[in-house]
């Protein structure tokens, strides 16, 4: 009977508390649907912030979606500018810093070993540098002209068929009085620079056969067929040496000092560069040079004949 008692007792209990935990989750339910209904009837009014809000969360969603699209046209373009220039990697590669402790595999005598004129500072041993025997280059003969090599001209080649095409186009024109032509002219004409210019000009044959004006000339040198050519239509040739002062006081007056008023020739059309400036006495060829310069087949300024010629002609010295 105790038994029974207390089992019946105990199954009371159970259902009181179960009828409580079920009062209680009763009053839950209905105070949550009190909430949800307040939450509808705020939701239901609407206002100009809310509908912000909403577009927002719209665009933010249209945007999340269209997020893939964009990424299947590929990787941005970047353009080279000044914050992302740089080397390649690897490029530029650190020097090896001496003389910094053993550490540093290059430390102490920095790799040159010790004492002799290769661990010394400076340039070290001449590249021809033979022990002390002779050198190379000092055993080979001396062939050709090695010695003579300073004294070879550098001559500009000049062909009376082109000066001849310069007169006709009215490019070359004389400046002297006496209509001769000179390297001066042929500089101002635009044949060649006045820089190209080392030992002078010589006037060569080809192009003989279109020459038909009367031409006076002053170069350096020329030859039997140039001559040939000119004279054949009333020109004259006149072979002239010009040293390295001479041929810069002739191409490049203005680099000398100007004249005195008093000095000066009076200023009319015969007037020239030349006249403006004190230049240099034109010196005498060597005489290596003498025998052309003093020979009448090449026209040379020193002949006798020549200067006879050149007098009838009326031409300046």
């Amino acid at each position: 009977m105790t038994r029974s008692l207390s089992s019946i007792a105990a199954n009371c209990n159970t259902t009181s508390n179960n009828n409580n935990t079920a009062s209680r989750r009763g009053l839950d339910s209905s105070s949550s649907l009190a909430s949800h209904m307040s939450l509808l009837s705020l939701s239901s009014i609407k206002s100009p912030s809310s509908s912000l809000l909403s577009n927002n969360i719209r665009t933010q969603s249209t945007t999340t979606a269209a997020a893939p699209q964009k990424s299947q046209l590929g990787e941005p373009i970047t353009f080279l500018t000044l914050n992302n220039l740089a080397d390649n990697p690897g490029a530029v590669k650190r020097a090896r810093r001496v003389g910094r402790g053993i550490g540093s595999s290059k430390g102490k005598t920095c790799g040159r070993g010790h004492k002799g004129q290769k661990s010394r500072a400076g340039k070290g041993v001449h590249p021809t540098f033979e022990g002390g025997q002779t050198k190379f280059y000092k055993r080979l003969p001396k062939m050709g002209r090695m010695k003579n090599a300073k004294f070879k001209l550098e001559l500009i080649p000049l062909n009376v068929g082109k000066v001849q095409d310069y007169v006709t186009m009215g490019r070359l024109v004389p400046e002297r009085s006496d209509g001769v032509l000179t390297m001066r002219d042929f500089v101002k004409a635009g044949m060649f620079p006045a820089s190209s210019i080392k030992s002078g000009v010589k006037l060569l044959g080809d192009g003989k056969t279109f020459v038909k004006d009367k031409l006076l000339l002053e170069v350096p040198w020329a030859s039997a067929s140039a001559i040939a050519a000119i004279e054949a239509n009333g020109g004259y040739v006149t072979t002239v040496h010009y040293n390295r002062l001479a041929l810069r006081a002739h191409l490049k007056p203005h680099k000398f000092p100007t004249k005195p008023k008093a000095a000066r020739a009076p200023e009319g059309e015969g007037a020239t560069e030349h006249d403006k400036h004190l230049l240099p006495k034109r010196a005498r060829p060597p005489p290596k040079y003498m025998q052309y310069y003093t020979d009448y087949e090449k026209r040379g300024y020193l002949n006798p004949r020549v200067q006879l010629e050149r007098k009838q002609r009326g031409l300046k010295d």
